[in-house]
């Protein structure tokens, strides 16, 4: 019983408990490529927006940080992996590559989400089922709160005419980060539509009293109800029956005290009971059956103060869980002025996305960017963002686009909607290279593209300190708190030169030197800490990797099988099967596209 109680439900695949340790990579700058407007156009312009060249699992790393915790939303649009281009590759590990990079990606994002956040992740059936458990176990299955449907093309408009099934809806996978985030509803305007009927006393009608309340009772005849516009001081007809009955004040006094009273007081009754409502009119209008073969009453209710009050609440209605895009889909193509022919997202559907999951201010996170649709529907509608893109679309399509929005000369897309009028700016950063490099010797140095500043920096974000220079004490590169510090140095520091420093740092105050060598008893200044490049650094991650994309291009080749015979034994198996679970493969079977 206790083993069972350690189970859990999960998605396994082969290579899952292979993580890869990754390098917190710095971000620089290039201002040739940033860009902002001439001048502000609103008071709410947002400049410091981020577009990062470069692998999206490193610079999910880089942003970590920095970011932990301050994302509202992430949209992201993964490679669906279709298999269109896997045909040589084994399938089984062509699956799981594609499962544990998108893991990998899952769990940055989780840590950059604030605790308000979600994730809005578009897939299609090729992994979206697959996606979702894993999603469950990334972020919590008690955490998964809608899945939307998106049709985005035509039943005349196919793929490919042989296909044996339309594609025409893709789906997003919709997460909140925990427990109490809440989603922006569909606001809903104030109507008095069903306010529209008015009743009108003819005679004074009788007082008796029932369930302690004082009863005004009119005879057919002594009133009448009358339909017109509907106005704040109309009334809505409302049956009196079903949930009803029990479920608010009104419906109780009917089936407490009206029911079988026409035998009594006749048919067509109009009942005036004083003391019920929230309308503020201090009574409510209820009407018993108007013929002898009815029991069913009616009563009418006026506009709830609180819905009249300048400061009330919004009216709100359920989030759709479908959309029909498929013209928009159609027709975006050359939205921005970039031209992206396929898997381009149009700005009608990021619009619905970040309107329900981010409000004006919030970060926006985009990190698989495409033709940079996320970045110019946050900055339309004043949503601070971060993308990220590898390819050199990001050169030829993002930041010309992104100009042309600045700049308030796109004029497509949701910008007329919006009343866009152009505006902010963004930063342009590329991925450092690694820090560590293999010399001729295959030995880890430290890589020749590094300077002081850059180094410094690097060894900030790896020890945890907040890369903060100070003008005054050329000691202080960073720090983790108020009185915690870090030097950074190649040099190699000799006693005097560290009894300098401690006498520098003082009491009180620590400080973690990070030094090419060091010579003197480390004992001897209790408020140093003193570590040596790299060696410090060798274990922490994995150095010289600059590609993590979700591509299969180096997957082991599938070895072809000349008949579909069982391996006999002595026979040596495929690289791919040596390693296999046998659980693990079984989830793929039968998987080919």
């Amino acid at each position: 019983m206790s083993s069972l109680r350690k189970q859990k439900l999960e998605l396994t695949w082969i290579g899952k408990e292979n993580r890869p340790k990754l390098e917190p990579r710095i971000l620089l700058e290039d201002p040739a490529k940033s860009y902002h407007a001439k001048h502000r156009v609103t008071e709410n312009d947002l400049f410091d927006n981020r577009l990062i060249f470069g692998d999206n699992l490193l610079a999910l790393k880089a942003l970590e940080a920095e970011f932990v915790g301050k994302v509202k939303c992430v949209f992201i649009d993964p490679p669906y992996n279709t298999g269109s281009a896997f045909e040589h590759y084994d399938d089984a590990l062509e699956h799981s590559t594609w499962l544990g990079l998108m893991r990998d990606r899952l769990e940055v994002i989780r840590r950059l989400l604030s605790p308000t956040g979600f994730i809005c992740c578009h897939i299609d059936d090729s992994e979206g089922h697959y996606l979702k458990v894993l999603m469950d176990e990334v972020f919590g299955r008690s955490n998964y709160l809608v899945t939307m449907y998106v049709q985005v093309r035509y039943a005349e408009k196919t793929l490919k005419q042989d296909m044996a099934f339309h594609k025409q809806i893709e789906q997003i996978h919709v997460y909140r980060k925990d427990y109490g985030a809440q989603p922006n509803q569909n606001s809903k305007d104030l109507s008095f539509d069903k306010f529209c009927y008015y009743i009108t006393e003819k005679g004074v009608g009788k007082t008796i009293t029932l369930g302690g309340k004082t009863v005004q009772v009119f005879q057919s005849g002594e009133w009448k109800v009358e339909r017109k516009e509907g106005s704040a001081t109309g009334l809505k007809e409302i049956w009196a029956t079903g949930s009803i009955l029990d479920g608010n004040s009104s419906g109780r006094f009917f089936r407490d005290y009206l029911t079988g009273r026409a035998s009594e007081d006749g048919l067509g009754v109009l009942y005036k009971v004083n003391g019920i409502g929230d309308d503020g009119l201090g009574y409510r209008y209820l009407t018993g059956p108007a013929r002898a073969t009815a029991t069913k009453g009616k009563y009418y209710q006026g506009v709830p103060l609180a819905k009249l009050e300048p400061d009330a609440e919004a009216q709100t209605s359920p989030i759709e869980n479908f959309y029909d895009l498929a013209g928009s889909f159609g027709n975006c193509r050359h939205e921005g002025g970039a031209d992206f022919r396929s898997g381009k997202k149009p700005e009608a559907l990021l619009e619905i996305v970040l309107k329900h999951f981010s409000s004006p201010g919030d970060l926006v996170l985009d990190s698989f960017a495409g033709s940079g649709t996320t970045g110019a529907v946050a900055h339309k509608m004043g949503r601070r963002w971060i993308m990220v893109e590898l390819g050199e679309h990001c050169h030829t399509h993002i930041i010309p686009r992104l100009q042309k929005v600045i700049d308030g000369e796109d004029t497509g897309g949701i910008s007329e909607a919006v009343n866009w009028q152009g505006g902010g700016g963004f930063r342009y950063y590329s991925l450092a290279p690694s820090l560590l490099q293999q010399d001729s010797y295959g030995q880890w140095v430290i890589n020749k593209e590094y300077n002081a500043e850059m180094l410094a920096q690097a060894l900030c974000k790896l020890e945890g300190f907040t890369y903060a220079p100070s003008d005054e004490h050329y000691w202080m590169h960073g720090n983790s708190t108020e009185s915690d510090f870090i030097y950074v140095t190649t040099q190699t520091l000799n006693a005097d030169q560290l009894q300098a420093l401690s006498d520098e740092v003082g009491e009180g105050r620590s400080l973690l030197v990070c030094c090419g060598a060091f010579r003197g008893a480390a004992e001897r200044f209790p408020n140093l800490t003193l570590k040596k490049i790299p060696k410090m650094v060798l274990q922490k991650c994995e150095w010289g990797h600059d590609d993590y994309s979700l591509k299969v291009e180096n997957l082991p080749q599938a070895v072809p099988h000349s008949s579909p015979l069982p391996v006999e034994e002595g026979v040596e198996k495929s690289k791919s099967d040596k390693n296999a679970n046998p659980a693990q493969a079984g989830l793929f079977a039968g998987d080919e596209q």
